[in-house]
């Protein structure tokens, strides 16, 4: 978990045991469980083994998930100096 995610429940990474066929959905579901924080949060980006993923994408044993807030700020091109 990065950033907000990480704040919002106090820890950067966990284990979880899901039962065969779970999707990062069951995972996400599982997760909001254990860290009720994590509702309500926004969008929220996935990544499975360091590659976007949706929410259907299904889960295997040993994968890694990434949860990734949403990030603001920044400038648009039209400001940027030369």
């Amino acid at each position: 978990m990065f950033a907000s995610l990480r704040e919002r429940t106090g820890t950067s990474s966990t284990d979880a045991e899901l039962p065969q066929e779970a999707t990062v959905a069951d995972l996400l579901l599982e997760l909001q469980k254990r860290f009720p924080a994590l509702e309500g949060c926004g969008r929220v980006a996935y990544a499975v083994n360091s590659e976007y993923a949706k929410l259907e994408h299904p889960l295997a044993d040993g994968d890694e998930v990434a949860l990734i807030p949403p990030v603001s700020g920044g400038m648009d091109a039209g400001n940027r100096n030369p």
